[in-house]
């Protein structure tokens, strides 16, 4: 159909027109009003819609979704904002407002509170030194809330050397071995001394080796929302759909976010290259030198419905979040 207005092309089920922001009629919606009149000195001539994403100067203060044409009015701060009428996301780029390509988010399965609290108490209460952890604990803040994620997929590939300890210890014994011989030999002392096996030249301890990693890195969209940030915590993606508000229960909050795809993708690339060395360390102790390369992909958007517990434990005040698709305790990169 054509906005009455403009004539501009208008998707099917257009609210809005994408190019003037006039209300939109279909004629096949029951109820639709007449439409308006049009426009004074109208030459005819019909303007085609962007075939493009809509992007809008960086200092827009309003746009139109590039999806359904409703007006997205950007709070302050925000850089990815979802459009309260059909769920697209526009993310502010270096050329400006633009579509967000891939929109996703995970139904919540978890929303009572109880089971939530259930989940960290049986997480702070592991290992004797933990138990009643949680019962020793007050809840001073609570909520449950859709939070964005850009999902980054990242693939590494680590290279690094080490020192073989059990091939630097055989050399060193050899060593002592073969100069006990020669001391031995020079000083004119004829007893006998026994060889050990492991006896023979002096071996290069230095070893090399690769590891390799695949991952859907999430980095929390919210610069303010560090806590909620996962350290090493897979989402469970295979179950996500398109991002649909009607799917979310009534009065649960949908945050925006304020941290872009790029800012998001290179955080992304120093957590992956911090866990590529945290696992070359954990195979080998001994790490002389260590180098990842990552090949990045395109990220998307996922909002994933999360409990958030802030408790208070004799004195300190630990943040504790329970993934309410999951119904797991989250992990965050901040103890």
């Amino acid at each position: 159909m054509n906005c009455t207005q403009c004539g501009a092309a208008l998707p099917p089920n257009a609210r809005f027109c994408y190019s003037c922001g006039a209300a939109a009629y279909n004629p096949s919606a029951p109820g639709s009003p007449p439409p308006p009149p049009p426009p004074p000195g109208g030459s005819g001539t019909v303007s085609a819609a962007p075939s493009g994403p809509a992007i809008a100067p960086a200092g827009a203060q309003a746009i139109k979704c590039p999806n359904c044409g409703a007006p997205v009015h950007p709070v302050f701060g925000d850089m990815v904002i979802s459009c309260d009428y059909c769920g697209s996301s526009v993310t502010l780029g270096g050329a400006g407002w633009k579509q967000i390509q891939k929109h996703t988010m995970l139904a919540p399965k978890l929303t009572d509170r109880n089971i939530a609290l259930k989940a960290i108490h049986d997480y702070m209460d592991t290992g004797f030194l933990h138990r009643k952890a949680f019962e020793e604990s007050k809840i001073v803040e609570e909520k449950l809330q859709f939070v964005p994620f850009w999902i980054v997929p990242v693939s590494a590939t680590t290279n690094y050397t080490y020192q073989d300890v059990a091939v630097s210890v055989g050399s060193t014994v050899a060593t002592i071995a073969a100069g006990e011989v020669l001391g031995n030999v020079l000083g004119g002392n004829r007893r006998t001394t026994i060889i050990p096996i492991m006896g023979g030249p002096v071996v290069n301890p230095t070893r090399s080796t690769t590891i390799s990693g695949n991952f859907e890195f999430p980095v929390v969209a919210v610069k303010g929302m560090t806590a909620y940030q996962p350290k090493n915590y897979s989402f469970s993606l295979p179950e996500r759909t398109l991002f649909d508000r009607k799917s979310i229960p009534e009065g649960t909050p949908v945050l925006n976010g304020d941290l872009g795809e790029d800012e998001a993708t290179h955080a992304a690339q120093a957590y992956v290259t911090q866990l590529q060395a945290e696992a070359a360390h954990k195979q080998h102790s001994m790490v002389s030198a260590i180098k990842t390369d990552l090949q990045m992909s395109e990220a998307e958007l996922l909002h994933v419905p999360i409990f958030y517990f802030l408790l208070e434990h004799k004195g300190a005040r630990i943040p504790m979040l329970v993934d309410a698709h999951a119904a797991r305790v989250m992990p965050t990169a901040i103890p």
